[in-house]
């Protein structure tokens, strides 16, 4: 092991200078102790207006909290739930983005970075450390930063692929073997199971697949015991995945790029696929800039890509960001998949939610709610998916449309949705006669 001089968390945060843009690694990969030493010297009164990024992250975020105002601004790329009631109430805000472009945003300098907190592996004999389980766009804030401080920490993988990066490119070291924050998930109930088994289908052998995270992507996974010659390339993974690659169902050798391995961005779950990653030439953590590009994605055939919801409205658009005005989580990299997918040959890209919310209320709707924003465009959409059945929208016309959705509707909403359709389509005779002869 290549011989390095640590510092204490607090010794090193004492870089960061009032005003300052500082970027923390993501996920299961947030250097706590840095966190925590950095919000001491915000306590002490020692720091003002200094802006903090990240996408999601995984565990406590003090930072954007009200005893801050002033002293920390997060501006993050992605609403996690861990900063979602402070970012609502206006303590913390929101860049909107697309994943894939979130390394940009520091490559480009329309976000500058001053300091790049991170957390790696232990160094190798090469010299060598592993961002793990977050490369995404954090090997561009180290590129970026002025100051890099990497927490070395014996439970980060050491991750191969765009993870790897030289112990030289790092100013200060401190040292910190804490185990990373794990995500569980819970288990599909009947409704998610019924959407596996509808997205499950769509699926053929040899397809290249993108899911994001909870409860559907695993229940879609546990149906595909059966397939043959998956590949992945996505955005990230979780624990889903391990029984498929353990039976030989997922290898990769359908892929045309990355013939063979596992490609993702940042990884959550638990201990198990944090494990599994380390040391597996099988497994490239790579650039988000690479992962999500489309027209990179689109370089396999079959991309199966399989992403969520919030509402969707009677023309296909999908709001999955937000809830009305208030932001609920953010672009991420739904539209990267989306038009990735559509663009691979044989690709599918499927949009799959619960028809109805837990309260009883209609997911598909004659119009978003006001405020909602809308992240796939009506003209990105092409399946889409409930526990009612799927239905393929690419190339059909509103009318269509609207007769499509409202058939894998919540039996309990179609009639109200049938009147919607019929009052915004009504005076067309074309639409009176499908209305009629349904």
């Amino acid at each position: 092991m290549t011989q390095i001089k640590f510092t204490t968390a607090e010794e090193a945060v004492k870089v960061i200078k009032s005003g300052d843009h500082v970027h923390l690694s993501s996920v299961a990969s947030a250097p706590q102790c840095l966190i925590k030493a950095m919000c001491e010297r915000g306590r002490a009164g020692e720091l003002k207006d200094v802006h903090i990024h990240h996408l999601h992250t995984e565990g406590p975020a003090p930072y954007s909290e009200a005893e801050f105002e002033g002293i920390f601004q997060l501006d993050s790329f992605f609403v996690g739930g861990n900063v979602r009631k402070t970012t609502q109430a206006g303590y913390a805000d929101y860049i909107p983005v697309f994943l894939s472009e979130t390394q940009k945003l520091y490559r480009s300098g329309a976000v500058p970075c001053n300091v790049a907190m991170i957390q790696v592996s232990r160094p190798d004999k090469h010299g060598y450390v592993s961002l793990g389980t977050s490369v995404d766009a954090t090997l561009a804030a180290v590129e970026c930063a002025d100051t890099v401080i990497a927490v070395v920490n014996k439970y980060v993988p050491r991750a191969f692929g765009d993870a790897m990066i030289p112990a030289s490119k790092i100013d200060l070291f401190v040292e910190d073997d804490q185990p990373l924050e794990e995500a569980h998930f819970t288990e599909p109930n009947e409704v998610e199971v019924k959407i596996g088994k509808y997205c499950a289908e769509l699926i053929e052998d040899g397809a290249t697949l993108q899911m994001g995270i909870g409860a559907i992507p695993n229940a879609v996974l546990a149906q595909l015991g059966g397939h043959k010659n998956l590949g992945i390339h996505t955005e990230m993974f979780a624990d889903g995945v391990l029984p498929l690659v353990r039976a030989g169902v997922i290898n990769g050798e359908a892929k045309n790029i990355d013939k063979g391995k596992m490609v993702s961005t940042f990884l959550m779950g638990s201990q198990d696929v944090y494990n599994f990653i380390d040391d597996n030439p099988a497994v490239l953590m790579m650039d988000v800039g690479y992962t999500n590009d489309p027209y990179v994605i689109a370089k396999n055939d079959k991309v199966t890509a399989i992403n969520s919801a919030l509402q969707v409205d009677l023309t296909g658009q999908v709001c999955a960001d937000s809830l009305g005005r208030k932001f609920y989580s953010g672009v991420g990299g739904q539209v990267d998949f989306i038009y990735g997918a559509s663009l691979s040959k044989g690709g599918k890209a499927i949009i799959a939610m619960p028809s109805i919310t837990n309260k009883g209320v209609s997911k598909i709707c004659d119009a978003l709610m006001p405020g909602a924003g809308v992240v796939t465009t009506r003209s990105h959409m092409h399946w889409f998916v409930t526990e009612n059945g799927a239905v393929d929208l690419y190339g059909k016309s509103l009318q269509e449309r609207a007769r499509l959705l409202i058939s894998v509707a919540h039996p309990s909403a179609q009639e109200e949705l049938d009147r919607a359709a019929f009052e915004r389509y009504g005076s067309h005779h074309h639409y009176i006669k499908s209305y009629m002869g349904k």
